[in-house]
């Protein structure tokens, strides 16, 4: 089946999860919506336009192949936010309408927030009915984006293109071994002689239930494990998001 994968490396990224109090968690792997909301981005895609944003999450299923998870960055912040009763008087569906009031209304809070050191994922995407776009159409977008691409959060950006490829593979598994090989060529041909290459081993692989949990004829890998991410977004403006499943197959590197 046709499928797009690309590659995500940075020196920081930031998965978010669900949030209690002033501690930002990340996950291990891509969400889900950040990687819409990485397609939205370099499609253009307001991110108001909540019938654009409904088109990239029911027009397209998701897979993530983990390259590392990196290694755990905890960093301490200070923040300001306005108080609550500011808050329910008026809308604010961005953070520069959050602070849109006089600097002696605003609080000052201290704010814990992880990030993945070093982290690498590939990511594939194909099709349902009725996409509003082609995977041709995502591949230039992503070489060429509208808007700044970050990884999670905009102190994140990229530490290597995003190097998008159509691939005809007859499973997930298939696709990122096919995408892997053409890195590995690439990183023979434009590598110094001495530079040592970038790890490509796939350890972990992680799908929707869009591809459904044990069909070994279109995700190619057994599932280990299934667990909950509230990571389907209802609503950009409200930073509204629900539950969905992710199966999860665990890879011995190599």
């Amino acid at each position: 089946m046709e499928t797009l994968v690309f590659q995500l490396h940075a020196p920081l990224s930031s998965w978010g999860e669900a949030a209690v109090g002033e501690y930002r968690p990340s996950a291990e792997s891509p969400s889900q919506s950040a990687i819409h909301g990485l397609l939205g981005a370099a499609l253009g895609v307001d991110r108001a336009d909540d019938a654009a944003q409904a088109g990239l999450r029911t027009g397209y299923r998701l897979a993530v192949g983990v390259l590392s998870q990196g290694r755990l960055l905890r960093d301490y912040h200070t923040a300001q936010v306005p108080g609550r009763a500011d808050l329910k008087k008026r809308p604010h569906a961005t953070r520069r309408d959050e602070l849109s009031l006089p600097k002696t209304d605003l609080n000052t809070i201290l704010s814990g927030r992880d990030y993945r050191q070093d982290a690498a994922a590939l990511v594939a995407v194909q099709r349902i009915s009725n996409a509003p776009y082609s995977l041709a159409q995502l591949a230039g977008a992503l070489k060429m984006p509208r808007f700044v691409l970050y990884l999670g959060r905009k102190s994140c950006p990229l530490a290597a293109p995003l190097h998008p490829c159509v691939l005809d593979a007859e499973t997930i598994w298939a696709a990122f071994m096919d995408y892997r090989q053409q890195l590995a060529d690439l990183q023979q041909q434009q590598l110094p002689k001495y530079t040592e290459p970038h790890d490509l081993s796939v350890h972990k692989i992680a799908w929707g239930d869009d591809f459904g949990a044990d069909d070994l004829s279109v995700v190619g890998v057994k599932r280990d494990l299934s667990i909950t991410r509230k990571d389907q977004v209802i609503t950009r403006q409200g930073w509204q998001f629900a539950d969905r499943s992710e199966h999860i197959a665990l890879l011995v590197k190599g």
